[in-house]
C-alpha cells in the first residue's frame, strides 16, 4: 500500500482529492490536515509515501512546510493559480494541479508521481524546488524554523546577524538563536541586499543593527550592534558595509 497525506485548509479540496484516490486500490489515506502545522506533525507520525500539499495556506504556506521536513516524501502540489509556483514547479519538472482539477488531470499527476517515485527521481525534485521557490516575494519577508518540535515564524526584521554552522546557518534574534539547515548562499539569495549585507564568510548582519564598525587585526573590522553584540568584518565585508551605510 502506498500511504498518502492531504494537507489543504479548504475542507472541499480535500474531500475531491479523497474521492479521486478511492479508484486507486493500491493508495491509503492515513489523514487530512488542515495547515501545514498539522501536516509536519502529521508526516512525521506516519511518514507517509506521497502527500498532496496546497501551496496557498493560513500560518505557513507549503513550501514552508516542506522546508520543515528533513526527508519530505514524494509531493503533488494543489494550488489555485500562482504564477510563481507554477514556473518553479515546471522549471523542476514537478507535476501540480491546478485548482479546480478534474479526475482525467488528477490520474495523470497520480500515475506521473508514482512513476518518479518507482525510479527514485523524485527525491531530486523538491530540494531542486524549494531553492527556486525561496525566491518568492512571501519568502523574503519571514523565516520558518522548527525548534524543539514547535515552529516559529521569524520577521526577518527581527534578526540581528546569522551565522554558518556547519550544514546549518544559526539565526541570532532577540528572543534567542534559532537553527535553519540552509547555508549562507542560500540567505544572499533569498534576503533583501538592502538590509542584510555577507559580512564575512560565517557572518551575515542586518544594517539596521549596526552602531559602529571598530578596526580590528590588520584589515579587518569588527560591527558592533546594538545589544553590544559584536560581528566581524572581512575586509571585503567592510566595503560593502561602507557604500550601504553611506560611510
Amino acid at each position: 500500500m502506498i500511504k498518502v497525506l492531504i494537507i489543504d485548509d479548504e475542507p472541499l479540496a480535500r474531500s475531491i482529492v479523497k474521492e479521486y484516490l478511492q479508484n486507486h486500490a493500491q493508495i491509503e489515506v492515513l489523514e487530512e490536515c488542515r495547515d501545514g502545522f498539522e501536516g509536519v506533525k502529521a508526516i512525521m507520525q506516519h511518514q507517509p509515501d506521497l502527500i498532496f500539499l496546497d501551496i496557498q495556506m493560513p500560518k505557513i504556506n507549503g513550501f514552508e512546510m516542506l522546508e520543515l521536513i528533513d526527508r519530505p516524501p514524494s509531493v503533488i502540489f494543489t494550488t489555485a493559480f500562482d504564477e510563481y509556483a507554477i514556473r518553479a514547479f515546471e522549471t523542476h519538472a514537478i507535476d501540480y494541479l491546478l485548482k479546480p482539477f478534474n479526475k482525467e488531470r488528477f490520474d495523470k499527476a497520480l500515475q506521473k508521481s508514482l512513476a518518479q517515485r518507482a525510479n527514485n527521481t523524485d527525491a531530486l525534485f523538491t530540494p531542486a524546488l524549494l531553492e527556486t521557490a525561496a525566491q518568492a516575494p512571501l519568502q523574503h519577508c519571514r523565516i520558518v524554523v522548527k525548534s524543539n518540535g514547535k515552529i516559529k515564524i521569524i520577521p526577518v526584521h527581527d534578526i540581528q546577524y546569522l551565522e554558518a554552522a556547519d550544514d546549518y546557518v544559526k539565526i541570532h534574534t532577540a528572543s534567542g538563536t534559532h537553527l535553519k539547515n540552509k547555508t549562507m548562499q542560500y540567505f544572499e539569495q533569498v534576503l533583501d541586499v538592502r538590509q542584510f549585507i555577507r559580512t564575512h564568510r560565517s557572518y551575515m548582519v542586518n544594517i539596521q543593527q549596526v552602531t559602529r564598525l571598530d578596526p580590528y587585526e590588520r584589515e579587518n573590522y569588527i560591527a558592533i550592534l546594538h545589544t553590544g553584540l559584536k560581528v566581524p568584518v572581512s575586509k571585503t565585508g567592510y566595503l560593502k558595509l561602507k557604500q550601504v551605510l553611506g560611510l
